[in-house]
């Protein structure tokens, strides 16, 4: 079955040897508070240390370190261009600037400043948008026709979704104990990574998709057993899930991610707070899903026995402008 899917363990494994050295091995650490919270045994895979900010920079970084190795037979990378709201775009401008590539990011002109900030400083050359999946892959394909670059999408690409699979090697490593793993799900190229690199090795383990109710395809997709994208913009604190699932990461999640879990805006505040506060870990609201989907009263509805779960903190670039909502969002009491 798993023939079927546009990555496999190989190509996990040979990302990882790719990226080694490139990026750092994050921590797990656990927190007494979120355990009593969840009632159980909570591991926080804690991909806000790793580069740039998030796990985006494995994917990227195989995907251009790939890209270069290729074009050494003459063919040469002019560029490479993607559309990101910020985390893959700093990703791929800072792997594309170790290689000595430019990079073009597409950015919708919503997304947080001090991303796109972040973006320009690793060296990549924004093009702004509109904030849709459609007017994002539009520039996109304009800038690819410009620049005569390589288009590296932030999700679809298999280059892109097997480095974020070495996440779930390292999780298998770190907790061998683990009973589930909770990713957040926007595109769907973390949690299909993930969901490879877990399933093929230890079937037994969950994967659970979390999921903000107001950009809830991922979800709707698993009921209706057909791919179904968000029909309009999100609006939701989660600005890195704004974007729908593909034709590359549907087939895996139908297949393999075992439920999803949607959260309202409030507990995805009230999760970042809990862990600013108590974890002392400064996560971006996107990271703060999975905490929120363990505390959900549906997730405290699974059997007891499923005690160890881990869950992916994917990011920790906060936009520290846009913090009224903190104010409202309560103390950790």
């Amino acid at each position: 079955m798993l023939s079927q899917y546009c990555i496999s363990l190989a190509s996990i494994q040979k990302a990882q040897s790719v990226i080694a050295g490139l990026v750092h091995l994050t921590p797990v650490l656990t927190n007494s508070t979120l355990n009593q919270r969840a009632e159980r045994q909570i591991f926080l895979k804690c991909e806000l240390f790793q580069k740039t900010g998030s796990f985006k920079i494995r994917g990227a970084l195989n995907a251009v370190s790939s890209l270069v190795e290729r074009g050494k037979d003459g063919s040469g990378v002019r560029a490479v261009v993607t559309h990101s709201s910020g985390n893959h775009g700093q990703a791929l401008a800072l792997a594309a600037r170790l290689q000595g590539v430019p990079s073009y990011v597409v950015v919708p002109r919503t997304a947080p400043a001090c991303k796109k900030a972040a973006m320009a400083g690793y060296g990549a050359i924004l093009v702004e948008c509109e904030p849709s999946d459609q007017s994002r892959e539009e520039a996109a394909s304009r800038t690819v026709a410009e620049t005569q670059g390589i288009l590296v999408h932030p999700n679809q690409d298999p280059l892109v979704i097997a480095g974020q699979g070495t996440i779930g090697l390292e999780i298998l490593q770190q907790v061998p104990d683990v009973q589930a793993v909770v990713v957040p799900v926007g595109g769907g190229g973390l949690i299909s990574g993930i969901a490879v690199a877990i399933k093929t090795q230890r079937p037994d383990v969950k994967v659970y998709a979390a999921e903000p109710e107001n950009a809830d395809d991922c979800y709707r997709s698993k009921r209706s057993g057909r791919l179904a994208p968000n029909a309009r913009p999100p609006v939701t604190l989660a600005d890195a899930v704004k974007t729908s699932m593909g034709p590359g990461t549907w087939p895996i999640i139908r297949d393999l991610v075992d439920d999803v879990f949607t959260v309202s805006e409030q507990e995805i505040q009230s999760a970042t707070r809990l862990v600013w506060e108590r974890a002392k870990l400064v996560i971006e609201p996107t990271a703060g899903l999975g905490v929120a989907a363990t505390l959900s009263r549906r997730f405290r509805g699974l059997p007891a026995g499923l005690r160890n779960v881990c869950v992916v903190l994917c990011g920790g670039n906060a936009d520290l402008d846009s913090l009224r909502w903190l104010a409202a969002s309560g103390g950790a009491d």
